[in-house]
């Protein structure tokens, strides 16, 4: 009796193989897939990808990088030639960083304290919570180009750096070099 059941066993698998013979390949893929290690080389967990700055869609650039940014590109506008870029500031960029409030109350009244949040990233690391990054402000800038006595390349020097800084035309000025 013991082996009626067994060839009825084997019968019943094999008629569930081959009614779900695709779905199990499907299914055996996916799971020779997610065991394969990853193609091209190390991959990155989610806490490295975290800690690289620039990763968010926004990227804070550095006054002086900027500017050399600037002057690469300002040098390709037709007519400008040499070109060198100035900025001044009128504040420096800054990072809000997330608070923890407490409030006690005391014989005169409440009083409250703020504390940053840190975030601990096991090992001994810890930094703040960064809710919000404001870029620099420009004060003003100076171009000095070789094209700049030209009306034409001034007005889009002008435009350019305008465009990018976010000063005024008034805030902008465009000098001849040597």
């Amino acid at each position: 009796m013991r082996q009626t059941e067994l060839i009825q066993w084997k019968r019943r698998l094999k008629e569930l193989f081959r009614q779900y013979k695709f779905m199990l390949l499907v299914l055996l893929a996916g799971l020779i897939l997610l065991l394969l290690p990853p193609l091209g080389g190390e991959a990155e967990t989610a806490e490295e990808a975290e800690e690289q700055p620039g990763q968010a869609g926004t990227e804070l650039v550095e006054p002086a990088g900027l500017e050399r940014r600037l002057a690469e590109a300002l040098s390709q506008i037709q007519g400008a030639g040499e070109t060198e870029v100035i900025l001044t500031l009128k504040s420096g960029p800054q990072s809000i960083l997330a608070q923890d409030s407490e409030f006690s109350v005391d014989e005169r009244g409440t009083e409250s304290t703020f504390s940053s949040l840190v975030l601990s990233r096991g090992s001994g690391m810890e930094e703040a919570v960064i809710i919000q990054q404001i870029s620099p402000q420009y004060q003003g800038a100076l171009v000095i180009c070789s094209g700049g006595d030209d009306p034409e390349v001034r007005l889009r020097l002008v435009e350019a750096v305008s465009a990018l800084t976010g000063l005024g035309a008034d805030k902008i000025s465009v000098c001849k070099g040597k």
